[in-house]
Parts: C-alpha cells; sequence; structure tokens
C-alpha cells in the first residue's frame, strides 16, 4: 500500500494563518492524521498487479472475436463466391 507524508506542523500553522485557532487548527490536524492512517489507498503498482488479469483475459477475447469473424467472413465468402 501506498504511503502518504503529511507535515501536520504546516497544516497547523496554515490553518492558524487564515483564522482557526489553535485548538481548532489541532483537531482538524488530528482527524485528518487519523483518516490517512484508516485509509487503504492503492499505488499504481498495486492497481497494475490487480488490472493485469483482467487485461489478460479482454486480450484473449478480441483473439477470439477475431477469429470468430474472420470465420464467418470465410464462409459468407464461400457461399457467395
Amino acid at each position: 500500500m501506498a504511503t502518504i507524508t503529511f507535515d501536520t506542523h504546516q497544516f497547523v500553522r496554515k490553518l492558524r494563518e487564515q483564522g482557526f485557532s489553535e485548538g481548532q487548527a489541532e483537531a482538524l490536524v488530528e482527524a485528518l492524521s487519523k483518516v490517512h492512517e484508516d485509509a487503504e489507498l492503492l499505488s499504481k503498482k498495486d492497481l497494475k498487479i490487480e488490472r493485469a488479469p483482467i487485461q489478460s483475459d479482454i486480450h484473449l477475447i478480441k483473439w477470439m472475436m477475431g477469429l470468430m469473424l474472420g470465420g464467418v467472413t470465410a464462409l459468407v465468402l464461400k457461399a457467395f463466391f
């Protein structure tokens, strides 16, 4: 899983600059930090691993459809020519 670094001190400072009280800013940062800890995030590598079987199935289906279309085309041509 992916790891996200989060600078809480800088975030508290920015919230204070925007008018939040110290307590409000710290409570918000604590809540967001908890959300980040509990989140199950996927990296691009994780997503590629999960997509690989689906992509191989799609590739196989494309080949099968191409062969089937070729067979039908051959039968139609044989019937009319």
